[in-house]
């Protein structure tokens, strides 16, 4: 390239290579430059360096003008930083990232990371890989000084039911993280940002995040916080009591209908992470559908939703005897 013109600067690198990203998209070739190093995982990014993009003087002011079209619009006209929203969320989390790169990685989906034509777009699977391993130490740990009195099955039972998919995703929604997550564009059309699966493995690329940022001290407040009212429903004398698959197999059989059959609609995922989804059945229709990290935890989430279905709706129905 040759009369180079710089038309964006931005301290985050995952923020400079959307925009790359987009500009090429456009037909318009680009030139990254700082004076700070970087790295395929950003560790040692401080924030404080500067990111310059650079095109062709030719391409300068239709460059300029994608950009522009891209930023988001507040109520008074102002333009707003691609990262704002990263901003947003920090004030939600209690917590100002050193490194705002481990953040943006954390809120990366592999979509954005795969139409990115340059693939230097780092996607969030390590750090879910992380956040996995941070969250169940931390909940173990928890678990141990907490609930000295109960044995090991009952610790893994509430640990898996603290960690499953469902609650990381229902956490998930309350900080609002299907709002920052960065997504590709077929990502965006098919409602990545509520999808349940998507928003809990990014909830443990946030803590695993939040590890690296600021250690396991900071990780461990955060998750203290976030559990609090999911642990208080643990001392709950029902919490025990409660098996979701045999409560809709009992609700069934007292209305004289067949038991409910589970069946694995898919499976997704690495070996080490995968995810199924269960569909779950009374004459052959399915009623509810869940997913989970184990095909128990599918079934149980999946008669949890029938049940409170089938409940709502009065035993109308399906329930109804033929």
């Amino acid at each position: 390239m040759s009369d180079l013109i710089v038309i964006f600067r931005t301290h985050s690198d995952v923020e400079a290579n959307v925009v790359r990203g987009l500009l090429e998209a456009h037909g318009i070739r680009s030139l990254l430059s700082s004076d700070i190093p970087h790295s395929v995982f950003p560790l040692t990014i401080d924030g404080l360096g500067e990111v310059r993009i650079s095109v062709n003087e030719a391409d300068a002011d239709q460059a300029a003008r994608i950009i522009e079209e891209h930023r988001t619009q507040t109520e008074e006209g102002q333009v707003v930083s691609l990262g704002d929203e990263s901003r947003a969320l920090e004030l939600r989390l209690g917590h100002r990232f050193r490194d705002s790169e481990l953040l943006e990685r954390a809120l990366t989906h592999r979509s954005l990371a795969n139409e990115d034509a340059s693939g230097a777009i780092a996607d969030n699977e390590s750090l879910e890989f992380l956040g996995d391993a941070v969250l169940g130490f931390v909940m173990a740990d928890i678990l141990f000084r907490e609930f000295p009195d109960l044995d090991e099955g009952q610790k893994s039972k509430i640990k898996g039911s603290l960690v499953s998919t469902p609650s990381l995703a229902r956490l998930a929604r309350r900080l609002e993280l299907g709002d920052a997550l960065m997504l590709g564009r077929g990502e965006e059309k098919t409602g990545g940002r509520r999808k349940q699966a998507l928003l809990a493995n990014t909830y443990e690329a946030l803590i695993a995040a939040l590890y690296l940022d600021a250690g396991i001290e900071a990780a461990r407040r955060f998750i203290r916080r976030e559990f609090a009212e999911p642990l208080e429903e643990v001392r709950r004398p029902d919490f025990w009591g409660r098996d979701y698959k045999s409560a809709l197999q009992e609700f069934l059989q007292a209305r004289e209908l067949p038991l409910p059959e589970y069946q694995v609609a898919a499976e997704s995922g690495p070996d080490h992470r995968k995810l199924f989804l269960v569909e779950v059945r009374v004459r052959g229709e399915k009623i509810a559908e869940a997913n989970g990290r184990s095909k128990k935890e599918a079934e149980q989430e999946a008669a949890r939703i029938a049940l409170e279905k089938l409940e709502e709706e009065g035993g109308k129905g399906v329930t109804s005897k033929e």
